[in-house]
């Protein structure tokens, strides 16, 4: 299996399937050390700045055509798409109504007064973040949860999540859960949080929540667009 994004989240979800006994074919991040995490010659790649650059190593790495995608930011195309590989996202997110920009999402998970976040893992198809969910995690936010206490519990749930359907996954049994429907009780509107989405974070500056859904706390370096957008806010960027 091959992996694809950046970070701690990467390098743990890595060295969990080594320990497993998964064989990783690839990794593919900023930093060579993620791959280290799974033995001293796993092979790693650079995928700056297109990971669909690169379509043909991947296809040529991948030996039983799993791809996870783990705290990812790239988005995965036509020539990656059209390799017939099993590409699976885990997202910081609920789905499909936190979709995108985790950042994004939980800024305005927090400003719209939802009662509820968490991760889901979900096939990658050319939409972002609409493919088919695989499993999910949910968690309660609380009247008084700030931004960076619900990004660290998505965090900690993407984690969860990726061990816990690893196994399904990798064996092929993992499939697809039925598809929410309009007059679905559960069923909540699709979502789609971005970096234009960002540029509305203004019209909230008086709202109660708009403190408490920006305290980035120690997330503001792994938060480029919504520091960016905040800085116009408040006027300390021109």
């Amino acid at each position: 299996m091959i992996f694809v994004g950046d970070g701690a989240l990467l390098r743990r979800a890595v060295a969990h399937a080594a320990a497993r006994g998964h064989r990783v074919d690839l990794v593919c991040s900023a930093d060579p050390r993620d791959a280290a995490a799974a033995g001293p010659a796993t092979p790693h790649l650079v995928p700056a700045p297109d990971i669909n650059a690169h379509a043909a190593a991947l296809g040529a790495a991948c030996t039983d055509g799993i791809v996870w995608s783990v705290n990812n930011r790239q988005i995965f195309r036509t020539p990656l798409l059209s390799l017939g590989l099993r590409i699976v996202n885990v997202h910081n997110g609920l789905l499909p109504q936190h979709r995108g920009l985790p950042s994004a999402a939980i800024a305005f998970a927090l400003l719209h007064g939802d009662t509820e976040y968490g991760a889901t893992v979900h096939e990658v198809d050319a939409g972002i973040d609409t493919g088919p969910v695989l499993a999910e995690h949910r968690f309660p936010v609380g009247r008084d949860d700030h931004f960076h206490q619900v990004m660290l519990r998505g965090v900690r749930a993407c984690q969860t999540l990726f061990e816990q359907t690893l196994p399904a996954v990798a064996d092929g049994t993992s499939s697809a859960r039925p598809p929410s429907t309009p007059s679905t009780p559960s069923a909540a509107p699709s979502a789609y949080y971005g970096s234009r989405t960002l540029a509305r974070l203004a019209d909230y500056r008086h709202d109660p929540a708009f403190a408490r859904a920006t305290d980035l706390g120690p997330f503001a370096a792994h938060a480029p667009e919504l520091a960016r957008a905040l800085d116009l806010v408040h006027g300390t960027r021109p």
